[in-house]
């Protein structure tokens, strides 16, 4: 199967040049001659040098350079896009500490909409989960807490106790949902992280990178969306505990209005660490959610609580400020069309059914271009959601700024014997 670029491209003309005719002569006539041909050759290399460099010139001068953030390991995402803006030392592993919780997070909610698990259920408290220690909810054992007083437990105040009481619910004992745990980390795409336990204390072996985590958060988000308002909430204490134990950790909740979670973690190993996220309104796309632009800050092993929140909201300012993102087309709309043969539909729609967003370097939307790179030909049957083809975004100098990977938007079928047969023929005469 060959790949098709739908944008034809222009081919530079092969130039050959023509060697100077003649035996060197003698005397100052032909030194004088000799002269003025290395100075015209000198000055036409310098020339060619600077046409050859001029594109990496550009593509340095667009690209944004980020802050210096003071962090053993970091990075942006911009969660509406997909694209990672900047990042340093994302694949290396680390300890995640309580940033462990977004994937316990994870399967919880994902009970809650199978139906296995309900807001108002009682669970349990296990003397397993009242002895846990570090960040605790303080439920007493041989009680019932409910599952939404749980989360809020394990997501505002970081508790290691809601956090196992959850788990058992889940899973029915912590070991085996440690199994389910790492099972959904290979299914998002995690490939360097590890999990040992759902609070994230320290064990061996338990590790991730700044990148997973990234990936992880965007998923949480994309996936739950009804659930990931219990991030946003700045103080909980649940009836009966500490009146001190009831302020989220994550302080950029109460300094940046736009900033809705995410989630804190500190172990003397991991330092201090915070995944924050931030939406912001973008002009001309309208109201709510759907005219915002969301970003995902990953801070790993900073010096302190207060450093951690410093330098997440640096990345966050710094990605919406120096970044733009452009809407190339709407939800569930097409970004190109593409022909198919043997199929009920003579042509397939491509696109995203969040719609197809880049995000490019503030000031570069103006004049981008488009090359759709696709399998050539298109042999219906075609399914919904199938993974088909890339969408290049290039820069009005034709630099690349980011590539898509666009997917089958409506079912293609396939044709009748006379459709396939007439779609053969016509395949066989191309």
């Amino acid at each position: 199967m060959k790949c098709y670029n739908d944008r034809a491209r222009a081919s530079a003309p092969n130039v050959t040049p023509s060697p100077l005719s003649g035996q060197p002569g003698r005397g100052p006539a032909a030194a004088a001659l000799r002269w003025r041909r290395i100075a015209v050759a000198r000055r036409a290399a310098r020339w060619l040098a600077w046409l050859l460099l001029l594109p990496l010139a550009v593509a340095w001068a667009q690209a944004p350079q980020p802050p210096e953030v003071a962090a053993r390991a970091w990075l942006l995402l911009d969660a509406t896009s997909g694209q990672v803006l900047a990042a340093k030392d994302a694949d290396e592993p680390v300890e995640p500490a309580s940033l462990t919780k977004l994937m316990t997070a994870y399967l919880v909610f994902d009970a809650l909409r199978a139906g296995r698990l309900k807001l108002e259920e009682k669970l349990p408290v296990s003397e397993r989960a009242w002895r846990m220690p570090g960040s605790r909810m303080f439920i007493e054992p041989n009680t019932r807490v409910p599952v939404e007083d749980l989360l809020k437990g394990m997501i505002v105040q970081s508790g290691n106790d809601a956090t196992v009481v959850l788990a058992e619910g889940v899973g029915g004992t912590v070991e085996h949902f440690v199994e389910l745990m790492n099972r959904q980390a290979r299914a998002l795409g995690l490939t360097r992280t590890t999990f040992r336990n759902p609070e994230g204390l320290t064990a061996p072996g338990h590790t991730t990178t700044a990148r997973d985590l990234a990936t992880l958060a965007r998923r949480l988000m994309q996936d739950f969306p009804e659930y990931v308002g219990y991030y946003a909430i700045q103080r909980y204490r649940y009836p009966g505990t500490p009146a001190a134990n009831d302020t989220n950790r994550n302080l950029l909740l109460f300094r940046d209005p736009t900033v809705d979670g995410l989630k804190t973690g500190h172990t003397a190993a991991a330092g201090y660490c915070l995944v924050a996220t931030a939406r912001r309104p973008v002009p001309g796309w309208g109201d709510g959610p759907a005219g915002q632009r969301r970003l995902i800050s990953v801070v790993l092993g900073a010096a302190s609580e207060n450093a951690r929140a410093a330098e997440s909201q640096k990345l966050l300012n710094w990605g919406f400020a120096a970044f733009e993102a452009v809407r190339l087309a709407a939800p569930g709309a097409p970004v190109a069309t593409a022909p198919v043969w043997k199929g009920r539909s003579s042509e397939v729609r491509l696109g995203l059914p969040q719609g197809v967003v880049v995000t490019v370097p503030a000031g570069s939307a103006r004049g981008l271009r488009t090359e759709l790179v696709r399998p050539d030909p298109l042999v219906a049957p075609l399914l919904k959601g199938q993974p088909l083809g890339t969408l290049r975004v290039l820069s009005a100098t034709g630099e690349p700024l980011a590539e898509v990977p666009l997917q089958v938007l409506e079912t293609v079928e396939e044709a009748g014997p006379l459709g396939r047969l007439w779609g053969a023929l016509r395949l066989w005469l191309r």
